[in-house]
This record gives structure tokens, sequence and C-alpha cells, in this order.
């Protein structure tokens, strides 16, 4: 199924989603395999297309990192030291909307009919003191891709997000999918899903204005 979103439609409505995954809807690997050609597509540091994606469909497995998501999980959100902004901040409005999405997620991760974790390889360790320019050359080189395979998922009418709580375990999540950890980086864990419903709208932000900076901070 494509939805004919043009671009503007599927940059501004490609959510982070929780609690409209279908969980019940199977998502063919052919779909998947689909956005992943477009995402390959995207732009990458002096061509050294050093990414690799890892999709779990293997209930065992699944449930071993939705475990360690959650435990990790409620220990980050347990936390004191929790961010806070004004009372007409959007931020504010929307935290507990999103506080009780994400917890839905927590709850319900083992059970989405896909994960994919997406890799670095090439770069070394990330974690292991690499400077600003190893790191954001890194990055930069995986990021746009994971991007463009969320919006590819959202065009067919899937939903994910982007989360990263896994890591603490990062370690032992290797060693689950025989990832080999010495050499690649984990850039995070993705729910795929289709969607309950396509009518996504545009989402609350900051303007742009009280982001931007023209010729000095």
């Amino acid at each position: 199924m494509r939805l004919g979103l043009d671009a503007d439609g599927v940059l501004t409505t490609t959510r982070s989603v929780r609690k409209r995954l279908d969980l019940e809807k199977p998502v063919e690997r052919e779909v998947i395999e689909e956005c992943l050609d477009i995402a390959l597509q995207a732009p990458t540091g002096s061509n050294t297309q050093g990414w690799q994606w890892v999709f779990i469909t293997d209930p065992e497995k699944k449930k071993v990192i939705a475990d360690f998501y959650g435990a990790n999980y409620d220990a980050y959100t347990n936390r004191p030291d929790q961010p806070s902004y004004g009372d007409d901040d959007p931020r504010t409005s929307q935290r507990p909307k999103i506080m009780d999405s994400s917890r839905y997620l927590r709850e319900i991760f083992h059970e989405v009919p896909v994960m994919m974790i997406p890799c670095i390889q090439g770069a070394g360790r990330l974690d292991t003191g690499v400077p600003t320019f190893g790191q954001a050359s890194a990055w930069g080189s995986l990021l746009p891709a994971v991007w463009s395979f969320m919006l590819a998922l959202r065009e067919r009418g899937l939903g994910s997000a982007w989360t990263t709580l896994h890591l603490p375990n990062e370690r032992e999540v290797a060693e689950l999918l025989g990832i080999p950890y010495d050499t690649v980086t984990q850039g995070g864990l993705f729910p795929i899903a289709y969607t309950k419903g396509t009518d996504f709208k545009l989402a609350k932000r900051l303007p742009g204005s009280s982001v931007s900076h023209w010729d000095e901070w």
C-alpha cells in the first residue's frame, strides 16, 4: 500500500509511532527490503556505506531485547533530574501524552512484528574517546539513511520510533544477535509495524525563530 504523500507530507507527518502500532498485522519482509533499498540512497561520508542493518523477528530474541529496554527505561524515567521547561512551552504541555505513549511502548515492545537495529561498521567503537570529527562523520553517515528508512515506512503505511534505551546493554544484545561488538556500534532500536490509521498530523514544535541564529549565537 502506498499513501501517495508528497515530499512535504512525508516529512511533516512522519511521527514516532507507539500507541498506534498494529501488533497483529504481519509486516512483509519484501516491504522492509524495499524501504531499505530507498534508505541506502542516503548520503554517506566518502561513500563508505559503512552501515549494517539487523532485523529481528524471532520472538525469544525480541523478548530479551525488550526486557533490556524496559529495565533501562524504568531507570531513566525515574531519574530526579528530568528537564523542565516553561509553562507556555509546547514541550511542557505535551510531556504527559509523550510519557504515556512511551510507557505503552515499554510494555508492548516485545510484541512488535519487527525490531530493527542500524549499525555503524568501520568506524570502530564510538564510545572510546573518539573525537568530535570522528563522531560526527560516523553518525552523519548513518542517521540520514535511518531517517530515510522511517520516511519510506510512513509512505507505505508503517510506523516506527527512534529509541536508544537498549544501548546500556549493547554488548549483551550484540552477543545475542552475533553483532561483532568490538568493531560495530549499534545506533538505536526501532519497532516496525503497520499503523492503525494513517492520518498523522504536524507535531507541535518550537518556532524556528526561537532556535535559529544568524551570523552569531
